[in-house]
């Protein structure tokens, strides 16, 4: 039987490869903090609900609509959660092909804290540039 924060996280990604916003307003925190790195545009921390969805909105937007996220493997405990997935998309005649983890912090069922790990960041930071 999977963990109860293994089945919100995954149907989170779920509600994200459908553009449903409505389930992951229930799976984030109010205070959420997400964290990318590298050094491409989309780099930072974005803080709180409307920032994160901001971002993911210039994931979309970017990519013309073709960003995305295959999850492989969904790990998680009362406290904290990897996903193992592979991002893909388009964007002005690049390809991105990359195998990327995910972990997060987690309080309350709910995502407080968020980290992504590219497989290859400068594939990924050219990607965006």
């Amino acid at each position: 039987m999977a963990h109860p924060n293994e089945d919100r996280v995954r149907q989170g990604y779920e509600a994200f490869s459908k553009g449903d916003l409505q389930p992951l307003d229930d799976l984030f925190a109010d205070d959420i903090v997400w964290h990318v790195g590298g050094r491409s545009s989309l780099a930072g921390d974005y803080k709180g609900k409307q920032e994160v969805y901001g971002f993911f909105g210039r994931l979309a937007e970017g990519t013309g609509g073709t960003f995305q996220l295959e999850v492989h493997d969904i790990l998680a405990n009362d406290e904290h959660g990897v996903a193992l997935a592979h991002s893909r998309g388009q964007r002005e005649g690049k390809t991105l092909d990359d195998n990327t983890l995910h972990v997060f912090q987690l309080e309350n069922g709910k995502v407080k804290e968020f980290w992504g790990y590219p497989g290859d960041q400068y594939a990924v930071d050219e990607f965006w540039s």
